[in-house]
């Protein structure tokens, strides 16, 4: 029988991480699994509860949202450790995206009885992060801005808090020129964002990359060049669906190792945290993570 260890944030959603642990451990110890749980400090502190968890052969579990979840994940990449979740947060994107199920009996069902997937993360490197590894995507534009307002809401849940930060990011947005390199090859455009996806979801359920996998060694990288603002905002309506990739103002390139560069400061973020500003790397790392399914 598996052994668990669940991390959780409690300064992060914390009522709504401890209530969906509470019901899946109910679940996991009835079916005869152990579990212990740690409540982390921070992100930083989660890494650190969850590498030593995973070099005691526990199998670790994020509880919470994208920011938790690409933390842990991207801590136990490259190591062997088992990885499990219990989406809890407001995207969920990285669970949606493996299509795990979120009710607390479909999340026991996998974590006890779910095949070990190796799946691909992304190594990111800019001038504050130095080989720092996460999960779903990496973005720089308006949607780390939208995604920065999101995060600050206290009135807004969900998908509403990120399409409300998208208004207001969109709204004072300057078209940006960009430099993206993909695999030593350079493309350069104006416009308002680009993402570097190894998940095909992201800003709470958002289609940014639909035909992204998580087991393929490459990233795919959206770049939307400048358009009108009310052409935009279809354009954002359309990511529901994944119908965006095909306006001209979308193009979409595949490859191993993307650095993004831009003429003026731009916030970056990663898998639902904002990091810092341009220039960054980012690099897929095939296989590198275990993960429940």
């Amino acid at each position: 029988m598996r052994q668990f260890t669940a991390v959780v944030n409690p300064t992060a959603g914390g009522a709504t991480s401890a209530a969906a642990l509470h019901k899946v451990a109910r679940l996991l110890r009835e079916a005869g699994a152990e579990l212990e749980t740690e409540y982390s400090r921070s992100l930083a502190h989660a890494r650190e509860l969850a590498r030593h968890a995973g070099e005691r052969g526990r199998v670790v579990l994020a509880v919470g949202g994208d920011g938790i979840t690409g933390s842990i994940g991207g801590a136990l990449s490259g190591t062997g450790a088992l990885f499990g979740m219990v989406p809890a947060g407001r995207g969920n994107d990285f669970a949606r995206a493996l299509g795990l199920p979120g009710d607390p009996d479909g999340v026991a069902r996998v974590l006890l009885h779910g095949t070990p997937r190796a799946v691909d993360t992304i190594e990111v490197t800019s001038s504050v992060h130095a080989g720092t590894v996460v999960l779903g995507s990496v973005y720089a534009g308006v949607d780390a801005l939208a995604n920065l307002h999101a995060n600050r809401s206290r009135m807004l849940r969900g998908s509403a808090s990120y399409y409300a930060g998208a208004l207001r990011a969109i709204s004072t947005w300057r078209p940006v020129r960009y430099r993206i390199t993909v695999d030593g090859r350079d493309h350069a455009y104006s416009g308002y964002t680009v993402v570097a996806a190894n998940s095909s979801y992201y800003g709470s359920a958002r289609r940014i990359a639909p035909e992204a996998r998580l087991d393929d060694g490459l990233l795919d990288v959206v770049m939307i060049r400048d358009a009108p603002r009310r052409l935009f905002f279809t354009l954002m309506k359309e990511l529901d669906t994944g119908a965006h990739i095909h306006r001209p103002q979308v193009q979409v390139v595949r490859g191993r190792e993307i650095r993004i560069e831009a003429d003026r400061d731009v916030p970056y973020g990663a898998d639902g945290e904002i990091e810092a500003v341009l220039p960054v790397t980012a690099r897929v790392l095939p296989g590198a993570l275990r993960v429940l399914c």
